[in-house]
């Protein structure tokens, strides 16, 4: 069911993964009105039975085609918007999402259910062009082995990352291409101000931390604390992450821990929001309506934390056990404002690619 293809795309590192995932070895082609086609980034995820409720209800066939960490999905996506790859965009989210708008990515579309969206996570009101789906905490984890080992509290806050006793410890991902590299960049921005968080990069560099392209690279090659960090045996013990990647080191261990093996450090989190969007000039506009109002309903929104660790955004889904136990969210997480975000992300991306690339 996974064929893999690359696409040469003058975006990021050139080349962007494009992986396509169909729940039916029968028609490909996005102009098929019996088949849906969603463009996402690689944590796409979705429960069989859910996704085949959906397929058996609605009389469509979806088609998936995976495109890298979501900066390069979202890059993609805009560099084929006159003829986009799909019908449905998933994985934008707040730190990129003024860019999908401003060059017309999305067409307007008011989900069924968008009256059941948390009112803090609903945006462009006028229009609807994006649905919002999901929201999680873009934080530090750390390795709870590792510290415990060194008799080393682990850090709580941003400031506690450039000191000393942190140095050489810590993974991030590239702000340029990588969502969570970005929000990362975005929360320093938001805890030091404007004038204030270039000096703390400064700092950071300074105390050895280390830029890789993606999440997936962070997190499975280069963090001490995770399956496959330890596979790969990894020596940074710090790494940018989510707060709920901690629940999916309990739940995908076999046997299962009594407790995660990896922690978060909720002082440097920062709000990510993730919308989806019904591509301009999609082939199979009906049925991507369909599939949009079929991510706000209760079945997806309640599959969906254990698959995307993630948290749901309508009232009333019930979250797992597990995000309580071992992954709550940030109770005071680094926000800002989209219009902010707007205005000065290309140029805190630039300034940072210079400061700590270079």
């Amino acid at each position: 069911m996974h064929t893999k293809t690359f696409v040469a795309a003058a975006v990021g590192l050139g080349l962007i993964t494009l992986s396509a995932c169909g729940s039916s070895s029968g028609a490909q082609a996005s102009g098929d009105s019996k088949t849906v086609t969603l463009v996402s980034h690689d944590s796409w995820a979705v429960s069989k039975s859910v996704l085949a409720d959906f397929e058996r209800q609605s009389g469509y066939k979806v088609r998936v085609l995976k495109s890298g960490d979501a900066g390069q999905a979202v890059n993609k996506a805009l560099l084929t918007k006159d003829n986009p790859q799909g019908d449905v965009f998933f994985g934008v989210d707040n730190t990129l999402l003024s860019r999908a708008l401003d060059n017309g990515l999305f067409q307007p579309y008011e989900a069924k259910g968008a009256d059941t969206v948390q009112p803090q996570f609903r945006v462009d009101p006028a229009k609807h062009r994006v649905t919002p789906i999901d929201y999680g905490d873009i934080c530090v984890n750390y390795d709870k082995a590792y510290f415990s080992k060194h008799k080393l509290t682990p850090p709580r806050s941003f400031d506690d990352l450039v000191k000393p006793a942190y140095k050489n410890l810590l993974v991030t991902e590239n702000a340029s291409t990588s969502s969570p590299g970005l929000g990362f960049l975005l929360g320093t921005a938001a805890q030091y101000g404007d004038d204030g968080w270039q000096g703390y990069w400064k700092k950071l560099k300074a105390n050895g931390v280390k830029v890789v392209d993606g999440w997936e690279q962070a997190y499975n090659q280069e963090f001490s604390g995770s399956a496959g960090g330890k596979k790969a045996k990894a020596d940074r013990p710090l790494v940018v992450s989510y707060a709920s990647s901690p629940p999916a080191e309990v739940v995908f261990a076999d046997p299962r821990p009594k407790t995660a093996p990896t922690g978060t450090s909720y002082g440097t989190c920062f709000r990510q929001i993730e919308y989806a969007g019904l591509l301009d000039n999609a082939r199979n506009a009906k049925g991507g309506k369909a599939f949009i109002d079929f991510l706000l309903g209760k079945e997806f929104q309640q599959d969906m934390p254990l698959n995307m660790f993630v948290y749901p955004v309508v009232e009333g889904a019930k979250v797992p056990k597990e995000f309580t136990e071992y992954g709550p969210a940030a109770k005071d997480p680094q926000t800002m404002a989209p219009t902010k975000i707007a205005a000065n992300r290309d140029q805190w991306v630039k300034s940072w690619t210079s400061l700590v690339l270079k």
